[in-house]
């Protein structure tokens, strides 16, 4: 009888990390799709670079503030379960909303919607996965396969525009098959994902046992606690280090990404559909970057992969802005996307172990994180409208820099591995 018990504990955990991974995919998914679609999105709602760089900011500003207490209030059973499905439904429901839009603010608020709905559904269902892992190197290769199956979601993006586009449809479209797969995604959610798997561990119970207003003041008593272990938590210099890598490094991750088709578009001067397929190319590098992470992580301290590939980008990203060519470019911007692959798996790495056992306390001060690096891609729009496009991605350049600058010394560096 054990046996089997454990057997049937084991197949829902892989069950669990599937869901999960397939939850990462689609957010992913739909980054690399609105990437590469926005000189489309673009051209056919008349934007400017200043709404280009609002369309960036203002949701991760928004998600960010409404998605800065969920670390806190979701608890570890019901509530947590209930709130990843309610985010995978008006995740749906967002992109329903930006393939609708016929003007600006329509599309904003549609963009607006999925940022919180995204940190519900998928920030939610990380934290279970964290959680179901426990401590120590489960976290860690769990962390990395997650990551894999987000770059194999952003390679898929421009693809799947690319083939929406050859089929006689148009970015809409795109979008309105991303919504039906956010649904599939929110019913095997339901079903069998990581947070369904951890309520069913805890016996359907919240952290606050109990009823009426007894259960009121349980739950009052663990956000009350919540809040003093992450002020608490935030006093230690290794969270903030690796918050702070974490904003820094997204610079030449997500905000150079979410750029890169319109550049090669206003100042490469190639078509969208090339500049769709350069954003593959770049997803696609970034995935093979993550591929051969994953051996190269066994071995290297976390410090030293972040120094090495530093150095590489700060040669690496000036090159691809100076070069004329397009090709150039391209092979530049692919050995760029190789060298920053380990960036966000080390960093969120870091993040996680930095508080162990408080995945909540981790998705607190990231959500406060995202908060203050939304001003990133706000800021390269503003410069984009003021001084131009070339300029703006310029200042990205201090991305590598602050990289270098903000590594811990090399005591204690050796034992800091991404994966055991």
């Amino acid at each position: 009888m054990a046996g089997r018990w454990r057997a049937r504990w084991r197949a829902g955990s892989w069950v669990a990390l599937a869901v999960a991974l397939g939850i990462e995919l689609l957010d992913e998914l739909v980054d690399g799709t609105k990437s590469a679609a926005l000189p489309l999105i673009r051209a056919g709602l008349h934007l400017s670079y200043t709404e280009i760089g609002l369309l960036v900011a203002v949701p991760l500003l928004a998600g960010s503030l409404i998605e800065l207490p969920l670390g806190l209030v979701a608890g570890y059973g019901r509530r947590r379960n209930l709130l990843v499905l309610a985010g995978g439904l008006v995740l749906a429901g967002s992109l329903v909303v930006v393939a609708l839009s016929g003007v600006f603010g329509v599309l904003l608020v549609g963009l607006v919607a999925f940022f919180p709905a995204s940190g519900a559904f998928v920030s939610l269902t990380q934290a279970a996965l964290m959680d179901d892992a426990g401590d120590g190197p489960g976290q860690q290769q769990r962390m990395a396969s997650w990551n894999l199956a987000g770059a194999v979601g952003a390679v898929a993006g421009p693809l799947l525009l690319v083939l929406v586009l050859t089929a006689g449809g148009t970015w809409r479209w795109a979008y309105l098959l991303l919504a039906g797969l956010a649904v599939v995604a929110t019913v095997a959610a339901a079903a069998g994902g990581p947070a369904k798997r951890t309520l069913s561990s805890s016996g359907g119970q919240d952290s606050a046992v109990g009823g009426g207003a007894d259960a009121g003041a349980g739950e009052a008593a663990d956000r009350a606690t919540g809040a003093r272990e992450a002020l608490a938590a935030i006093r230690q210099g290794d969270l903030a280090r690796w918050l702070i890598l974490l904003e820094v490094t997204d610079l030449l991750l997500d905000v150079l990404t979410g750029y890169v088709a319109i550049y090669l578009v206003d100042v490469g001067h190639v078509s969208p559909a090339r500049a769709a397929i350069a954003v593959a190319v770049r997803l696609g590098a970034m995935l093979a970057g993550d591929v051969a992470f994953v051996p190269i992580a066994r071995r290297v301290s976390a410090g030293t992969a972040l120094r090495a590939s530093a150095v590489a980008a700060a040669l690496l990203y000036p090159a691809f802005l100076l070069l004329p060519w397009f090709g150039a470019k391209l092979a530049v911007l692919a050995a760029l996307s190789i060298a920053t692959a380990c960036w966000y798996p080390v960093a969120q790495a870091g993040l996680y172990g930095s508080v162990p056992g408080r995945s909540g306390v981790a998705v607190f001060w990231s959500s406060a994180a995202g908060f203050v690096g939304a001003i990133g891609p706000l800021a390269v729009g503003l410069l984009a409208q003021r001084l131009g496009l070339t300029w703006a991605l310029a200042a990205l350049a201090v991305a590598p820099l602050a990289v270098l600058a903000l590594l811990p010394g090399r005591a204690g560096r050796r034992s800091h591995k991404v994966i055991r």
